[in-house]
């Protein structure tokens, strides 16, 4: 039995130097601690396993530093979020971690910040205009071409890729994701990529709807890369229902449990690109208290992602995750 005991010691390691040198209306909830300091967590939306692992990851690190936690969820709202963040201004917050989820920019919300002189740090999503503290996140086109690679070995006389995107359109990460596999794909010989038409919404029945029409469309599929495994895991379902899993391999990003559960026990899910919420989310608030601490950490710091396989997935796995 495989137990990702490992992930917080593996990534955190690599990045101590870089991390150490340098209203009710709202649905807020709070955490009090015994610190000097109060934090709040602005989530564009808590609707997927992935972003609410986050906001339970920054939880547990404030709780071990003593930082008091004031956390809000948007619904997927860009004004609610902009709401969420004055609300919490309102509170005298000392700074504001933002999960900005699949939202590419929030110019209200980081001028708000701005004009209060508290500090902005983005976990996972960095946006694409505006004035910001820190970010801490990965490089989404490096584990795509990871990924890429790795299907590339697995298919050495070729054959057909399905892709499958979250959307919207201009989702930069998603985009980031496929961008690196395709160049990887697309530079070996014999293979033919199908890119799904429709979005699997960066969830699990997302990618089975959208697998199951790529499974009518096509007969000849021999793997699918997913932009996450929330989508992977649905596509995983629908290729089994299909009774086609001893021919289509799976390939996902983010290292969430059951996919690293179902790499491990040696299942057609191959690969997955390691993007923890857990550690991105525990980084993240560390670098908040760094900054308030008058450090000056760099600015934007990329987290490693190993590919995880079965080979090492033992390393990562843990069901007592946030994530």
């Amino acid at each position: 039995m495989i137990t990702k005991r490992a992930t917080g010691v593996l990534v955190a390691g690599v990045l101590t130097a870089a991390l150490a040198g340098c209203s009710s209306g709202s649905g807020s909830t709070g955490e009090k601690g015994d610190g000097s300091y109060t934090v709040g967590i602005a989530n564009f939306t808590l609707g997927g396993p992935y972003f609410n692992g986050m906001d339970k990851a920054i939880k547990a690190q404030a709780k071990k530093k003593d930082v008091e936690i004031l956390s809000t969820d948007a619904g997927g709202d860009a004004a609610k979020l902009a709401s969420n963040v004055e609300d919490l201004l309102s509170k005298d917050v000392d700074a504001v971690i933002i999960s900005g989820g699949p939202l590419e920019s929030a110019p209200a919300v980081l001028n708000s910040l701005k004009a209060a002189g508290k500090p902005a740090v983005l976990v996972d999503r960095k946006f694409q205009t505006g004035e910001y503290a820190s970010w801490v996140g990965p490089d989404n086109e490096a584990i795509g071409k990871q990924n890429g690679e790795f299907l590339v070995e697995q298919l050495p006389d070729g054959g057909k890729v399905a892709l499958i995107k979250g959307g919207p359109a201009d989702n930069s990460i998603g985009k980031a994701r496929t961008d690196g596999v395709k160049g990887a794909l697309e530079s070996a010989s014999g293979i033919e990529l199908v890119e799904a038409p429709d979005y699997g919404n960066w969830s699990s029945d997302g990618g089975l709807t959208v697998m199951e029409s790529l499974l009518a469309a096509h007969d000849d599929i021999d793997a699918v890369f997913c932009e996450n495994d929330a989508m992977c895991l649905g596509a995983q379902r629908a290729v089994k229902d299909a009774n086609r899993a001893d021919k289509i391999v799976l390939a996902g990003v983010d290292g969430q449990a059951e996919a690293l559960k179902a790499i491990g026990d040696g299942t057609n899910y191959l690969v997955t690109g390691l993007n923890d919420a857990d550690v991105i989310g525990s980084l993240g608030l560390d670098r908040t208290v760094e900054i308030l601490d008058g450090k000056k950490p760099e600015k934007d710091t990329v987290v490693p992602s190993p590919r995880v396989t079965k080979e090492n997935a033992e390393k990562y796995y843990d069901p007592k995750g946030n994530f």
